[in-house]
């Protein structure tokens, strides 16, 4: 399945999510500048509230493999895809590389947004959580998502993207209470390559769409 561009993709899942979720208490969760395109149109749906958490992932150097991500809040999360015995032979490897690219990340991620973040706790307590991707290769933003979630009160974690891998789907079946996914790729390819329009915002444009919007709800 291929999709015009996020705007289709978005409003696809909002169909699907809008009957249920109208009337509960929402917030869509983006996990990408992707995500926010996807997520403006179900949150527009559901007239709930969007926000996004940043996620960087950190690969493994010369595999086309991620080691994990960090948030916002500088926690760091091992990709759930890799075994035990890898993640240690990858540590052992690669371990001054891979701390260092911890670093640098989270420096970015406060350069950009702050040290306070966009997430605010008190926008997802409580509330029927639904993360939104525009497409999901592996589990790492997810991953990443339920570590910044874990010591949250939400109601139900549901997950929605346009597609995503096989793999990815067997680890958010494990993880999500529902989910929404419009197509599952068994060979996923660049995530771009399943939308023909990909002319996006800036990060920049995007965090400030996003700070607009969380002003503007409380």
């Amino acid at each position: 399945m291929y999709f015009e561009n996020r705007e289709e993709a978005g409003q696809r899942l909002a169909a699907e999510l809008v009957e249920r979720y109208r009337y509960e208490n929402c917030v869509v969760v983006a996990l990408s500048d992707g995500g926010v395109v996807v997520g403006e149109q179900i949150a527009a749906a559901l007239h709930c509230i969007l926000t996004l958490l940043i996620v960087e992932t950190i690969d493994v150097p010369g595999e086309s493999l991620s080691f994990g991500g960090i948030s916002e809040s500088g926690q760091f999360t091992y990709n759930s895809g890799i075994s035990e015995l890898e993640r240690e032979e990858y540590f052992s490897e690669f371990h001054g590389y891979l701390e260092e690219q911890k670093r640098n990340a989270f420096q970015r991620i406060n350069r950009l947004i702050g040290a306070n973040g966009l997430l605010d706790p008190d926008m997802v307590r409580d509330h029927v959580v639904i993360l939104v991707a525009d497409g999901i290769k592996d589990g790492s933003a997810l991953d990443v998502a339920k570590d910044f979630l874990k010591p949250l009160r939400i109601q139900r974690l549901i997950i929605a993207s346009a597609v995503a891998s096989v793999e990815a789907v067997d680890i958010t079946h494990m993880m999500a209470d529902e989910l929404h996914i419009l197509d599952v790729k068994q060979n996923y390819l660049d995530t771009d390559h399943y939308f023909n329009k990909n002319t996006l915002p800036s990060h920049e444009d995007t965090i400030n769409k996003i700070n607009q919007i969380i002003l503007n709800w409380r």
